[in-house]
């Protein structure tokens, strides 16, 4: 069986068209395998609205279905040789696994915070203590949640029929993060990437794509050069800030605006870069991958999408504060009467005021996901799948069924904390 959407070509010698040459004269020739796209915005646009909306109307119930079903979207829009990503994890296991975790940490928030409270005021007469101790023991409990949400997502991801896996090790993934992220803290955030490629490197080397293992190339030095706009940035900024205190010269406030742009604008070099560098330095079942994102195009979409959705909210507040004042019109007459301001929120009734506020919120809050997706999130997905293809995947053909993964805690404690929407 060959690798779906390969292009093999049997290139046969002069003899072959007599139909005469060998089996070994034969070579075969596999093209790199691009990696499609096939999300567009008005489907994307009417499914996070319809599955947000019912999200808001069962205040958050509905969360896991959303999840699901737009992650399924994502997943069969990407398609690596034209054939589509699967995610197979259903809404049932993500309530399952968070109703879990909200026992154990209604446990540890309930109990260990109450004694922790109770010494605090004991032995330094404050609070602040047992705040600094109770943030602390957390910090394990989101690098835990972190491994976990992540063996959960491969465990029901699929490429051609194969499921992807992550082996079990997240005590080892635990300690790891706290020493490295104890270090960046530590260094100021100089030791970052070389953070990042170590975190990368123990989840990387134990995830599988069907009984072929995936292993992470290169050291935990080959990221720094993708960041070093953002050091440049950051150190104008700096410096600017030191020498507008010590000098109490306003000119170098420029020096500071001018590091934090720097700084912004290095981010979006260092996300391209960082994933360039990774991905190519992946390889599994023989094959490798070849990455040409760019820092531009991201920062476009960042600034672009940000454009679009603060335009289309503040048109949405707009006609929502119109409605709001013709309402307050209708019910008192009285105050259109007198002459006042009919877009006065405060001057509503009580129960109008609330109505009106919540309302208001849900329908920002709503909007601002949906649009989100469309205008970031989806952009960005797009780029970094357009620019990533696989390469020397003659390897692949070979790889074959794992078993399944019966991960029943699915990502509740993701979900729980929560640590984002893991798409």
């Amino acid at each position: 069986m060959l690798v779906s959407g390969c292009d093999p070509r049997i290139i046969p010698g002069k003899t072959a068209r007599m139909g005469t040459h060998r089996a070994s004269d034969r070579r075969m020739i596999f093209h790199p395998l691009k990696t499609d796209y096939a999300g567009r915005g008005a489907p994307m646009f009417r499914l996070a609205l319809k599955t947000g909306l019912l999200t808001v109307l069962t205040l958050g119930f509905y969360r896991f279905w959303m999840k699901t079903r737009m992650r399924r979207y994502y997943w069969s829009a990407i398609r690596p040789g034209g054939q589509p990503l699967e995610f197979t994890g259903t809404a049932t296991e993500m309530l399952t696994g968070f109703l879990t975790a909200v026992v154990f940490l209604a446990f540890y928030i309930g109990i260990v915070n109450l004694l922790l409270m109770f010494f605090s005021f004991s032995l330094f007469a404050g609070q602040a203590p047992a705040y600094v101790v109770s943030f602390v023991g957390l910090v394990p409990l989101i690098f835990f949640a972190q491994y976990r949400a992540r063996r959960y997502i491969f465990a029901r991801t699929r490429w051609r029929g194969i499921r992807f896996g992550l082996e079990p090790g997240v005590k080892g993934f635990v300690w790891r993060s706290i020493l490295w992220w104890s270090a960046t803290v530590l260094t100021a955030g100089l030791l970052f990437p070389a953070q990042v490629w170590s975190l990368e490197k123990y989840r990387t080397d134990r995830t599988w794509y069907g009984d072929a293992q995936f292993a992470q190339g290169g050291d935990w030095k080959s990221l720094f050069g993708a960041m070093k706009h953002v050091y440049l940035g950051a150190a104008i900024a700096g410096g600017g800030a030191a020498a507008e205190y010590f000098l109490e010269d306003e000119i170098w406030l420029v020096a500071i605006a001018m590091g934090a742009v720097w700084t912004a604008l290095g981010w979006a070099y260092w996300k391209a870069h960082r994933f360039k560098r990774l991905t190519e330095q992946k390889t599994v079942a023989g094959a490798g991958f070849r990455c040409t994102p760019r820092p531009g195009k991201l920062v476009g979409i960042y600034l672009g999408g940000s454009l679009a959705i603060s335009g289309i909210l503040f048109a949405l507040l707009f006609v929502f504060g119109i409605a709001v004042g013709v309402l307050f019109g209708v019910v008192d007459e009285d105050v259109l009467e007198a002459g006042m301001d009919i877009t006065d929120l405060a001057q509503l009734p009580a129960w109008m005021g609330l109505v009106a506020g919540i309302f208001g919120y849900f329908t920002v809050f709503l909007f601002w996901g949906v649009l989100k997706e469309v205008f970031i999130t989806m952009p960005i997905a797009r780029h970094f799948a357009e620019t990533t293809e696989i390469v020397n995947g003659e390897g692949l053909s070979a790889v074959r069924q794992r078993d399944r993964d019966d991960f029943v805690e699915a990502e509740g404690f993701a979900d729980a904390l929560p640590l984002g929407d893991g798409i």
